[in-house]
């Protein structure tokens, strides 16, 4: 584990050359539904816009940012009737085969529920089945700061007492609620994901960014992807 600490971003590159894809990316001129159907279809969480004559990199477009400009902008637009629709009705998002965590799952068991299950994030439930916190891809990167990644035997409890203080927990909602209710929580909130859960707190389904991307924006353009069989990878 030592060794990881020295090793470049080139090293990596020729290590893992037989498995390395071509970096997607977008141009300037791209349209916005380009932009959402790349970030949808090839289950990526950011996507670089990239100067086509310079090669240089411009910025970067998340779900996060383009979910963010709709909401803004979507009161300037006429309102469609499933916007006061329950997300339940319109069946966004995954509802059945949740890939969940408790607080004494071990990190190791988390990384490879990730992997295995293809989901970006484990809802954390307590002794008696309810949501309690939430544990994500990106929370692995404390296991870099705190330079803990050679000890991935700890629980999900001590791992999220890492959590920076500037990144939310988990985010919940109830199946009942409309879909304008759930974007204005998530953006709001600045997640990539929220929870669905029924009276007594228990999960039920999880929604993720680019599950709401795909139904307003992909599916009235017939590009919507096909059903997962866990909550979202691409969250």
């Amino acid at each position: 584990m030592d060794e990881l600490e020295e090793h470049r971003i080139a090293t990596w590159r020729v290590a893992l050359k037989d498995r390395t894809k071509s970096l997607v990316h977008i141009a300037p001129d791209d349209s916005l539904f380009e932009v959402i159907k790349t970030l949808v279809h090839c289950r990526i969480h950011r996507l670089p816009v990239i100067d086509p004559v310079t090669g240089n990199a411009l910025y970067v477009m998340t779900h996060k940012r383009v979910l963010k400009f709709l909401y803004l902008y979507i009161n300037d637009l006429p309102s469609p009737g499933y916007m006061k629709q329950s997300v339940k009705e319109l069946h966004i998002g995954t509802w059945d085969n949740i890939a969940t965590a408790t607080y004494d799952m071990p990190v190791i068991t988390a990384l490879n529920m990730f992997v295995s299950r293809r989901v970006s994030a484990l809802p954390v439930l307590d002794n008696e089945g309810k949501v309690v916190d939430i544990y994500a891809k990106f929370d692995v990167i404390n296991l870099a700061a705190e330079k803990s990644y050679n000890n991935l035997d700890v629980s999900l409890e001590e791992a999220l007492q890492h959590r920076n203080n500037s990144v939310g927990g988990v985010v919940t909602c109830k199946a009942e609620e409309t879909l304008a209710t759930i974007i204005q929580r998530l953006v709001k909130a600045e997640v990539h994901r929220i929870v669905v859960v029924d009276g007594d707190f228990k999960c039920t389904g999880i929604i993720s960014l680019s599950d709401l991307l795909s139904f307003l924006v992909l599916k009235p353009a017939g590009e919507y992807p096909e059903r997962k069989m866990s909550s979202s990878s691409v969250l």
